[in-house]
């Protein structure tokens, strides 16, 4: 159950929509981020961070920069997850809109409202016990649905050999050119899930949420092997879609290539398969996206407001009131419609360049400070803000990567000079 939830924390809209068209149309090097590195993020919290955060029995990343930083680190850290989290939702939203549109034909907002109403009604009843056992039958869906339309439509075509063969030439190239820009342009991609989403809250609750530590290593790389291996399945899906009928599939828009041509060129049996498997991916990706800021909403920003502490029942509350506002808020961000993967890319490069440095600082490096933290996060959030503005040719995350590192030494000089100061 612990795998099956690691699993299907990002395999959604951009997974089996976003990376299918992405490697249809780019190859291997377009589809980097997600999914090798998503899968390349689940084992590294696997090897270096399920085990020193499990010992430490806490119940947020909120109270881990409280802990190891103090409460204006946890505040801002907890402000930067919550912000992180409004694109990666709506994407998962726009995808069920897409859903609604092209299955009962219905507009993309109606389809966005009933599908976060529908997540909105398990996630706020059941909260991570819900989400759990939803995402473990939605994975077994996942799975079987995935399966079965691969091996239907490699016997529409003539045959996997020649689906597989019929791409241009280094469309299978898995390492960029030599020039400078083009490796930037790699290691972001690599970097962007793979480091970025390592401080994030959905990936701590279903870590955490293990009945004991070997678990929650297990469940780790369980979860990143599923991903990697159930991860190529929507991607040659893609290139059957196209060999098909790549003339249909280059009119459409690239998002719905993979639903258009199920539609158009399978029976009604793949087609339910097809939709069950999608939709059951969006939904395990929504609820989990929904439920992780709301915990550091309700924990770490407004629970410390209440001087007097709350009772249990308050709390449940509180947390069920931040769930409705992280829903409506995603809502609002999902009816502007952007990119599903671009939404989903934007999320984690945001914790990345402002919450990854001082997470492996606090756990691994002996000297550490609040000021180092405080600089850490401002520092790259800045920069990645200012860069990406201005359009460097180095992606701009890793320009804030950059800076959040030298801010981490910087609060660490400050640090000293004020300790000799006094």
């Amino acid at each position: 159950m612990a795998a099956s939830a690691l699993f299907a924390t990002w395999f959604g809209s951009e997974t089996i929509l976003g990376a299918s068209s992405e490697f249809v149309s780019n190859g291997f090097l377009g589809v980097i981020e997600d999914p090798f590195g998503a899968a390349l993020c689940l084992i590294l919290v696997g090897a270096f961070f399920a085990r020193p955060l499990y010992k430490m029995g806490i119940n947020t990343f909120g109270d881990f920069y409280r802990l190891k930083f103090g409460k204006r680190v946890e505040m801002i850290a907890g402000i930067c997850l919550v912000l992180s989290y409004f694109g990666w939702v709506a994407a998962q939203l726009v995808a069920l809109g897409i859903m609604g549109e092209l299955i009962l034909g219905v507009p993309i907002e109606v389809g966005i409202l009933v599908g976060a109403l529908i997540v909105l009604i398990y996630t706020i009843s059941g909260g991570l016990w819900a989400v759990a056992i939803t995402d473990t039958i939605q994975t077994v869906m996942i799975v079987v649905g995935l399966v079965v339309i691969a091996i239907s439509l490699t016997n529409s075509t003539e045959g996997f050999t020649e689906v597989v063969n019929h791409v241009p030439n280094h469309f299978y190239r898995f390492l960029p050119d030599g020039n400078f820009n083009d490796i930037m342009v790699y290691l972001a991609a690599w970097i962007t899930i793979g480091l970025g989403s390592i401080p994030q809250q959905d990936v701590f609750q279903r870590v955490m949420a293990g009945k004991n530590e070997k678990i929650a290593v297990q469940s780790s790389y369980l979860g990143g092997i599923l991903y990697l291996t159930i991860g190529l399945l929507p991607l040659y899906i893609g290139l059957c879609a196209n060999y098909i009928d790549p003339e249909y599939a280059q009119a459409l828009d690239r998002e719905s290539i993979l639903p258009q041509i199920v539609l158009s060129k399978t029976g009604l049996g793949i087609q339910v398969l097809f939709f069950g498997a999608l939709i059951s991916a969006i939904l395990s990706t929504t609820s989990g996206a929904i439920l992780a800021p709301a915990t550091i909403l309700s924990e770490n920003l407004l629970k410390p407001l209440f001087k007097k502490g709350i009772t249990d029942k308050q709390e449940l509350l509180l947390i069920r009131a931040s769930i409705v506002l992280v829903t409506a808020v995603s809502i609002s961000f999902a009816f502007k419609q952007g990119n599903i993967y671009d939404l989903v890319s934007v999320s984690s490069s945001m914790s990345l360049v402002s919450l990854f440095i001082p997470l492996v600082a606090g756990i691994y490096f002996r000297r550490r400070s609040e000021a180092a933290a405080l600089c850490s996060i401002i520092a790259g959030f800045v920069v990645w803000l200012l860069t990406d503005l201005f359009e460097s040719q180095v992606p701009s995350l890793v320009w804030g990567l950059l800076a959040s590192w030298g801010g981490w030494y910087m609060g660490i000089a400050l640090s000293m000079i004020k300790r000799r100061l006094k």
